[in-house]
């Protein structure tokens, strides 16, 4: 673990330090920001655009946060840009602007967004930006097979895997139960060679990840803390938190 250490020094802020009442809007500028001035990490998602640049959003498409519709996949990186966010003046980054803003200044934990279909060029774009970046940084995704092709292109890119015990949300349902145990277990480790662990902290204690701490000491990170209850959670069985809605 002490390799990592860095990952796991500062509690990690989920799409940045964002308060939606303040006006400070998730995965933006103004929220990494923040998280930068509080002395957070950051814990932000990346799309891929149409032309194949790595984009800083959550969502696969338009409309929730901004105004507008379409897939994300479906526009190019100046397209995405140009659209706006209902409550703030802030602008979707793609990631060489992200790294560009921290600057080093904070620990970057990537989660690379997966459409399940085999598609590489997030992946291949990712490690592209972060090849010149001097900063900390680390990918992750549920999808055992980005982080598979991660190991391969970019060996000495710190990786992890993002898993949970029930994989319950509608875009897993094309996955039969035996494979979604299979992802639950970790039992793809001996081809994703993941670096560390980051488990839903509703599904701890579970025996996949503490084996994979305290047997292979790989730091494990739980994510989304929101409450007391998940922080109390998050300092027993965890060595750091992806956070948002309350204060560590």
């Amino acid at each position: 673990m002490a390799g990592l250490a860095w990952l796991t020094a500062r509690p990690l802020a989920h799409r940045g330090l964002h308060d939606a009442t303040a006006g400070v809007v998730e995965n933006t500028a103004s929220a990494f920001s923040a998280a930068i001035a509080g002395g957070y990490g950051i814990e932000t998602d990346l799309q891929i655009s149409a032309d194949g640049e790595a984009m800083v959003h959550h969502d696969d498409t338009l409309g929730r946060l901004t105004e507008g519709r379409g897939r994300l996949a479906d526009m190019t990186a100046a397209e995405i840009k140009r659209a706006r966010f209902r409550t703030s003046t802030d602008r979707i980054l793609a990631l060489g602007e992200l790294c560009d803003l921290v600057a080093g200044r904070a620990a970057l934990l990537l989660e690379l967004k997966s459409h399940l279909d085999g598609d590489r060029r997030l992946v291949q774009r990712c490690t592209d930006v972060l090849a010149n970046y001097a900063g900390a940084a680390a990918v992750m995704s549920f999808d055992p097979a980005v982080i598979e092709v991660v190991r391969w292109i970019a060996p000495h890119l710190t990786r992890g895997i993002v898993a949970e015990r029930g994989y319950a949300h509608p875009e897993w349902d094309r996955f039969p139960p035996a494979e979604k145990r299979h992802m639950a277990l970790l039992l793809h480790a001996n081809r994703t060679r993941p670096q560390f662990i980051a488990y839903a902290v509703k599904d701890l204690p579970a025996a996949a990840p503490l084996i994979a701490r305290m047997i292979f000491q790989l730091p494990l990170l739980t994510w989304t803390v929101r409450s007391e209850e998940d922080r109390q959670c998050a300092a027993r069985w965890a060595d750091q938190m992806i956070f948002e809605s309350i204060r560590p």
